[in-house]
């Protein structure tokens, strides 16, 4: 362990995938680390793990589709420790299904969670960021850049998080606050696990192609220090910066390889 720093980390979506292990390495960096979702018991196992380490964790459950959720959750870090310096808008989902098949329910499920959920996180942050030169961090996915056969609610709704992005990096000049979003390629998650009702079905089997799948471990690193050093986009994974290439100067190669993605069963 590092040490100890009294700068406070909040990541939502922390009890797996990315988030939990950028909860880990903000801890390994000596970071205090408030970790947000909706699964209370996860998040206290997580928690026990990083203190056990050395580091300091608090546990503050978060519903990013309740606005009243979010806010609570800001003030109890500000009660608790008194300062918020890092804000990691990380939770999200994937609504599966042909823009053909997805019924209003699914949109509006898909950009509540990914885009207002979000954009939420950091307005109730950013108050407490400005007192530091903080730092928000916003996940993305390279899907913003893609066309997205079978999860195009999915990514609409970052390629939504990609223009909040750019709004916040004008919006914040002067304020010496940094917005960071960061577009992963295939990361382990549990993601592919959760059906469009938001129920978690272990046993479903992820449809992503395992050989361009990053460990989650790896993947938080470069996020932790993309961040860090207050970059404005970071596309990451070798094959996610392909696809994006491969969009902007041959997008016809790239709607044909997208075309033989994995189909909806």
């Amino acid at each position: 362990m590092t040490h100890k720093k009294e700068n406070v980390v909040w990541i939502t979506g922390a009890s797996s995938g990315i988030g939990k292990a950028m909860a880990h390495e903000w801890a390994r960096l000596g970071y205090r680390v408030v970790l947000s979702a909706r699964r209370i018991d996860v998040l206290e196992e997580i928690a026990l793990a990083i203190r056990q380490a050395g580091g300091e964790a608090l546990v503050v459950p978060v519903d990013v589709m309740d606005e009243k959720s979010i806010a609570n959750a800001v003030q109890r870090i500000i009660t608790t420790w008194g300062r918020l310096d890092i804000a990691v808008a990380n939770a999200g989902f994937g609504v599966f299904g042909s823009i053909e098949k997805l019924t209003a329910k699914d949109w509006n499920r898909q950009l509540q969670g990914n885009v207002v959920g979000l954009a939420l996180t950091v307005k109730y942050a950013l108050p407490h960021l400005k007192q530091h030169q903080g730092r928000i961090g916003l996940v993305g996915s390279v899907g913003a850049y893609l066309p997205n056969p079978n999860v195009g609610a999915y990514g609409a709704s970052k390629a939504a998080v990609h223009s909040i992005g750019l709004t916040l990096q004008v919006e914040l000049m002067g304020t010496g606050v940094s917005c960071t979003t960061l577009h992963p390629g295939f990361v382990v998650s549990e993601i592919a696990r959760v059906d469009n009702d938001g129920v978690w079905h272990p046993e479903r089997a992820d449809p992503r192609p395992s050989k361009l799948m990053w460990p989650t471990d790896k993947a938080a690193r470069v996020m932790v220090q993309a961040i860090l050093k207050r970059r404005r986009n970071y596309v990451f994974t070798t094959h996610g910066r392909i696809f994006v290439f491969l969009q902007r100067w041959f997008p016809g190669m790239m709607r044909t390889i997208a075309s033989k993605g994995p189909q909806p069963e």
